[in-house]
C-alpha cells in the first residue's frame, strides 16, 4: 500500500470512528432513557441491558454506517480541500480517479459488512432482544415456547400440498397436531393424511400415529380412513424445514407490510417464492420488491463514497461544516427517493428491480458524471 493511501485512510477512518461512537452512544443513551422503565419493570441488570444492546448493535449499525460513512467522507475530503492537499496531490500526477481507490475499497468493506449483518445477525436480533427482556419473568404456561409456533399453516404450492400444524418447534422440526391435505386441483383426487406427531428424520417426513383418507365414489360424502399406522415415513413430501421457517417468517411479515420488522433475509424470500413459483398480483409485487431491495441495500455504502467525492474534493477553502450540512441534504434527498421507490415498486407502478437499485444508481451515477466534472 503506498504511503498516500494510507495517509487516505488514516484521515478517513478516524472521523469515521468517531462518527459511529458518536451515532452509538446518542443512540443509547436516547434509547435507555426511554426504556429504562421497561427494564426495570422486567427485573433486567445491568448485564441483561448490556447484552441486550449488543444483540440490537447489527441493526443500529446497519442504518447508522452509511451516515457515518458519508459524513466521514464529506468531511475529510472538505478538510483536504481546505488546505489545498487535493490540489498538491493531483499537480504531482496523481489523478482524482486515483486518489478515489482507497475511499472505494473502504466503501465495498463496508457494503459486505452490511450485507452480512443483514442476513447473518439483524433478522433474529429482535427475537433474541425480546427474549433477554423477558430472562426474569415467569413464564406463562399457556403460551408457547421461545422457539415454538402455534396454529401453523403452511402451503405448497409447487407439489399441491397444504399443512396444518397444531404446534411447530424451530429447533428440532417436530410437529404435533399435524394434518396434510391436497390443495384444490381440477381432476385430482383428495386424500389426507392426519398425524399425532411429525418429525424429518434423515431428509424423510416421519409421521407417527397415523390415520389416512381417501374419497369415496359419492362425491358428497366425507373421506373415509384406509390405513392407520403407528409410523408412516412419506419419502415424497419434499417440504424443508428451512422452508417451512421461510413461510413462518414471510407470512408474519406480510401482516405486517409498513413495519420495521416486515425485513426478512434473502433465503427465507427465495424459499418462499420457491415453494409459491405463482403468487397473487399483490403478493408478487411485495415480494420481489423485498428481495431486489435486500440485494441493493448494503451497497449504499459505495454510492455515498461515489456521492461524497465530487462533493467534499472540489477545490476551495471551505469549512468542514459544509460537509456536515452536506451530508445531512444527501441522506434526506436519498431517503425520499429510496421511500418513494419503495412505494410504487410494492404498489406494482414500477418493476421491483427500478424500484430498489434506482436511487443507487441515480446517486451513483450522479457521484461520477460530477467527479469527471471536476477540473
Amino acid at each position: 500500500m503506498r504511503l498516500l493511501d494510507r495517509y487516505l485512510l488514516r484521515e478517513l477512518l478516524v472521523p469515521l470512528g468517531f462518527c459511529l461512537w458518536g451515532f452509538l452512544l446518542l443512540w443509547i443513551s436516547s434509547d435507555l432513557f426511554a426504556k429504562l422503565g421497561e427494564f426495570q419493570a422486567k427485573g433486567m441488570v445491568a448485564r441483561d441491558i448490556a447484552e441486550y444492546y449488543v444483540v440490537v448493535l447489527p441493526e443500529f449499525l446497519v442504518l447508522v454506517l452509511p451516515i457515518a460513512l458519508l459524513l466521514a467522507m464529506l468531511y475529510a475530503l472538505t478538510n483536504h480541500a481546505r488546505h489545498q492537499e487535493i490540489t498538491a496531490i493531483r499537480a504531482a500526477g496523481v489523478s482524482l480517479w486515483r486518489i478515489s481507490l482507497p475511499y472505494l475499497g473502504v466503501g465495498f468493506l463496508a457494503s459486505l459488512a452490511l450485507f452480512a449483518a443483514n442476513e447473518l445477525w439483524v433478522p433474529s436480533s429482535d427475537g433474541r432482544a425480546e427474549a433477554i427482556k423477558k430472562r426474569h419473568q415467569a413464564a406463562d404456561l399457556l403460551a408457547p415456547g421461545r422457539n415454538e409456533y402455534r396454529n401453523l399453516y403452511f402451503d405448497n404450492a409447487r407439489d399441491g400440498r397444504r399443512w396444518r400444524v397444531g404446534l411447530y418447534n424451530f429447533d428440532s422440526g417436530e410437529m404435533t397436531g399435524v394434518g396434510v391435505y391436497p390443495m384444490e386441483q381440477e381432476g385430482a383426487k383428495t386424500w389426507e393424511l392426519r398425524a399425532d406427531r411429525a418429525r424429518r428424520i434423515d431428509g424423510i417426513w416421519t409421521f407417527y400415529d397415523v390415520v389416512a383418507f381417501k374419497e369415496t365414489a359419492d362425491t358428497n360424502a366425507p373421506p373415509v380412513p384406509f390405513l392407520r399406522t403407528n409410523m408412516l415415513a412419506v419419502p415424497e413430501f419434499s417440504e424443508t424445514p428451512e422452508e417451512i421457517k421461510s413461510e413462518i417468517k414471510i407470512r408474519d411479515s406480510m401482516t405486517m407490510r409498513a413495519a420495521k420488522k416486515a425485513d426478512v433475509p434473502i433465503r427465507d424470500l427465495v424459499n418462499y417464492l420457491r415453494l409459491h413459483p405463482r403468487p397473487s398480483r399483490s403478493d408478487r409485487y411485495w415480494l420481489y420488491t423485498k428481495l431486489e431491495g435486500r440485494l441493493a441495500a448494503p451497497w449504499t455504502c459505495v454510492v455515498v463514497v461515489l456521492i461524497a467525492i465530487p462533493f467534499g474534493a472540489a477545490g476551495g477553502r471551505r469549512n468542514v461544516y459544509v460537509g456536515v450540512a452536506s451530508s445531512i441534504v444527501i441522506c434526506f434527498a436519498y431517503f425520499v427517493l429510496l421511500q418513494l421507490g419503495l412505494a410504487l415498486g410494492t404498489s406494482g407502478r414500477i418493476s421491483a428491480w427500478l424500484a430498489a437499485w434506482f436511487p443507487n444508481l441515480a446517486f451513483g451515477l450522479a457521484g461520477l458524471w460530477l467527479t469527471a466534472r471536476i477540473r
